[in-house]
């Protein structure tokens, strides 16, 4: 099996959904007998790791989190964006697209919460990124 380099490993992540992600994790956390953060401290990760370089810039924000304002009229299409945006179950996701405006994802980075808003509003959501 030839070597995959970082940016083809990266693309092959960028198919799985957030379980079957998930799920790699556990098995890579008992392969190699680490631990590895939360699916949202993964993704949150990347703007914690420039946080340093940030301090000196503060006009440009690295950490955004993504509030649902509302369902709109197909919330089901909505409960199944939350689910896959995040590892929530299903009454979990319908928890906090009943409880909108609620906040989806934090600290994102800038790149995560403009993906997780544009799949939101294709669902038929109102979202903002704060």
């Amino acid at each position: 099996m030839a070597k995959l380099s970082t940016d083809e490993l990266l693309e092959a992540f960028k198919e799985l959904s957030l379980i079957e992600l998930s799920e790699f994790v556990k098995k890579f956390e008992e392969t190699f007998e680490v631990t590895a953060a939360a699916p949202v401290a993964v993704a949150a990760a990347p703007a914690a790791g420039g946080a340093g370089g940030a301090a000196e810039e503060v006009e440009e924000k690295d950490s955004f989190d993504v509030v649902l304002e509302s369902a709109g009229d197909k919330k089901i299409q909505v409960i199944k964006e939350v689910r896959a945006l995040t590892n929530l179950g299903l009454g979990e996701a319908k928890a906090v697209v009943d409880g909108a405006p609620s906040t989806v994802l934090e600290g994102a980075n800038k790149e995560t919460a403009e993906k997780a808003k544009a799949q939101l509003e294709e669902a038929g959501a109102t979202v903002v990124l704060k």
